[in-house]
This record gives C-alpha cells, structure tokens and sequence, in this order.
C-alpha cells in the first residue's frame, strides 16, 4: 500500500480540509515563493533589477518544482525554511537563465520571506473562518427565531432554574459568533501587511529605493506597508491567535451545552444522526455527540497553543533565537483546530433535533418548583417581600417532602389561596407564561446579526 508519511488519522475529524490545504507543506512554499516573485516585480517596477529578469524568477516561483522533504532536511541545518528554499529558488532559476539568477532575493533576509509567507496564509485562512462564521450565524439565526418560544429548563450550577427558550439558548451562541465576526474585522487592518526590513530592519541594502520597493512590493501582494517592520514584535500574529482562542471557546461552549441536553437524563437537544455516526464499538443503543466533542477537544486545546504564543512576545532586539521558531506551527495549528471546530458546529446546528415534548416534561420534573419565583414575585406585591418568599419557601419544603406538585401544595395554603386565585395560580405555574425577555433576547441578537451580514 502507498502511503504518505504524518499524522493523517484525525484529520478528517478535526481539521477542514481547505484549512489544511492553506497549511500543508505546498500552501507554506508556495506562499514564501509568492513573495520572491513579487519582490522581483515589485525591483524591476523601480528600476533596480531588469525587468527581463523578472519572468524567469516568475517562472520558478512555482511550489511543484520543489522537492518538500530535501527542503525538510535542509531546515534541521539552516534554521529556517527560507535559506534552502532560496537557494533551491536560485538554482532552479539558474536552468534557464543564469543572468536572472542574479537578482532573486535582492535586499530580503529570510524572515522577511516566512513572516510574509505566513500573512499571506493567514488572510486565505481568514477568508475560509470568516465565511464559515457568517454560514454558522445565519444558521444560528434561523434556529433562534424557529425555536424563540420553545420553552426549557434553564440551569445554574447544573440545576433546574426558572425557563428560559431553546431560542434564547441558541441566540447566546449567535451573539458569540457575531462577536467574533466583528473581532476579526476590526483587525485585519493591523494583521494584512507587509514584512520587509531586510537583514536589521533598516533596509539598508536597498538604499534609496528601499521604500519604493516596499511600497510597490505591498501593493503587488495587496498586502499594507506598516509603519515599520515587525520582525520581534509579533502582537500582529497574537492578536489574531487570541480572537481564534476566543471563536475556539465559544464554539466550545456551543458544544458543550448541546452535549449536555444531549445526555440521557436530558434527551432535549440532539446532534443530527447519520449511519455510521456516534455509535459505540460495543454498545448498539450509543448516540455519542461526536461533533460536540470536536468543539470541546479543540476549546481545550487551542489555550496552550495561544500560550505559547503569548510566551514568544519578548523577542530579543531585532531578530529572535528560539521565541520566533516556536510560532512557526503554532498559529497554523490554532487555524486548522478552529477550523475542524466550525465545521463541524455547521453540520451540528444545521440539523439540529428537537425533542420539545420532552421539554416540558422535564420543565415538571421539580413538581412546579422551578417556577416557585413566579408565584414569589406576584405574592410579595400583597404580602410583603419577606413573608411571600417565606411562604414559598415552606411550600416548596412541603412539596418536596410530600412529593405532591407545588400548585396542589399553594391550593392548600389559606395565605396563598387569600391572595391568588385558582386560575391565578395556574396561569403563575404555567412555563410559557414566565418566559420574560427571551423574545427580545432572540430579536436582537438575530437584528445584530443581519447588521453585520448586510
């Protein structure tokens, strides 16, 4: 059997695959190649290299001609992955056309080529995060609106609460998402632009031209020119891991909530169902929340990955021993985790199932005690706060030590049944009655959402 080397098992499962195809050894070399052919457009353009020059540097700017694990080795010697490839660019250029050869690279130092390389990853990887976002809010708002008055237990410390709605839930996760949205609007500005500093930062090779170059250079990647090149100051890139960290914990809590109604005890909410999905290898009856868990493993995760790349910050003077090698597989393995996550979360949400029967009978499980406050509220404008949540307090002792329904428990108290009649009392212990803002909640998350989208 032919088989390539790597980790290739959980893939499927926790990485997209056009995430991963930005991310894989060709997405890497072919971005760092789109810097060396955009330099040589970018020298020619002003005048410091032949314009003849350019097409054959062009012409070798292609990921294929390279052989990916010589180019590995080469790294465990140069230290980076843009020595070899310079040199390999240089050689391959050199076939046809020696004179060429001469200007490749004229001016760059190998930083300048990653950290380019990486933004030019990193905006692909942008444009594949930020279209799943805005699927999975439009999503989110549809089932927000579909389920606004679906009543639920709402739960506190793992406990039955007053009712809320499965679409005020779900309108929670939207709010998230259209954060996050937002977030990474805000800022591509600071994440989109150049590196190009040259050996110290200065360009001093480059001499007067430097800064038309780069200026040229900029624009040939549609990339901004910054203030000033950012070779050890990375808050650019953490900046972006941290909104990442940020979508991967929402996400997260998306996925754990749904797991949560998902378990037997609950059997609320539940993932869609497909053959062959979420079953046991011994236990027939199993539907596990294999997509829930993705979000959870990749909310866990992604935190170490974006310590360390808050550990790399303090980078020493104008080029880092050690700190910069440690982010070279980090944030591209926080993209791909987030983006396995949203995958998934897209294929949760969208088919979500809904049990609402068992809703309401699990909204009863407490015998009308999770709506004791209702009855509280109204009863303390007539008798007092204190006495009223007194009262309540006792009924609700009672109820559970006779084991009979709260509303049978008030009809037998003469200081309830004084001050609340019968259908009073039935209207206070009916869910939907007690749902209060969870309309509005959903209105405007879903308004918040259509603002950005539109």
């Amino acid at each position: 059997m032919n088989q390539r080397p790597g980790n290739q098992l959980f893939d499927a499962y926790f990485t997209a695959r056009d995430m991963r195809e930005v991310f894989c050894d060709q997405g890497r070399v072919q971005a760092m190649l789109d810097f060396e052919a955009a330099l040589a457009r970018a020298e020619a353009r002003v005048g410091l290299i032949p314009q003849a020059a350019v097409a054959s540097i062009e012409a070798a700017c292609k990921a294929e001609h390279y052989d990916f694990a010589a180019l590995g080795e080469a790294i465990a010697t140069a230290g980076n992955s843009a020595i070899p490839l310079v040199k390999a660019l240089g050689k391959q250029i050199a076939k046809s056309d020696a004179e060429a050869e001469r200007y490749v690279h004229l001016g760059a130092t190998s930083q300048d080529v990653m950290d380019t390389g990486l933004v030019l990853q990193l905006r692909r990887a942008l444009q594949l995060i930020e279209a799943d976002l805005a699927q999975l809010g439009e999503t989110l708002a549809t089932q927000a609106k579909r389920y606004v008055v679906t009543p639920l237990a709402g739960r506190t410390w793992l406990q039955h609460a007053t009712p809320v709605t499965l679409g005020m839930k779900i309108a929670g996760w939207l709010g998230a998402v259209t954060r996050s949205r937002q977030r990474l609007l805000e800022l591509k500005p600071r994440l989109l632009v150049l590196q190009f500093g040259g050996a110290s930062g200065t360009l001093a090779a480059l001499g007067d031209q430097a800064m038309p170059i780069g200026e040229v250079l900029a624009a040939e990647l549609q990339l901004t020119l910054p203030e000033q090149p950012w070779h050890t100051q990375r808050d650019r890139l953490v900046e972006f891991g941290a909104v990442l960290g940020l979508i991967a914990g929402s996400l997260g809590k998306l996925g754990r909530d749904i797991s949560l109604l998902m378990q037997t005890e609950a059997g609320e909410v539940f993932e869609p169902s497909a053959p062959g999905k979420g079953g046991s290898s011994t236990m027939p009856h199993k539907r596990n929340p294999v997509g829930a868990a993705v979000l959870i493993g990749a909310a866990t995760r992604v935190p170490g990955l974006l310590s360390t790349l808050f550990s790399a910050m303090p980078q020493e003077h104008e080029r880092s021993l050690g700190l910069w090698h440690a982010e070279w597989e980090t944030l591209p393995e926080i993209c791909c985790l987030v983006s396995g996550s949203l995958q998934q979360a897209l294929l949760v949400v969208d088919g979500l199932e809904v049990d609402a029967m068992r809703m309401t009978r699990n909204l009863d499980l407490t015998q009308g005690l999770v709506l004791a406050e209702a009855v509280s509220i109204v009863l303390a404008q007539r008798v007092g706060r204190d006495t009223a949540h007194h009262l309540l307090e006792q009924c609700c002792k009672r109820a559970v030590a006779e084991q009979r329904h709260l509303r049978a428990v008030l009809g037998d108290e003469p200081q309830v049944t004084a001050e609340l009649s019968g259908a009073e009392l039935d209207h206070l212990l009916d869910p939907a009655h007690y749902l209060g803002q969870a309309h509005t909640w959903v209105e405007r998350a879903v308004a918040e959402h259509f603002a950005l989208t539109a």
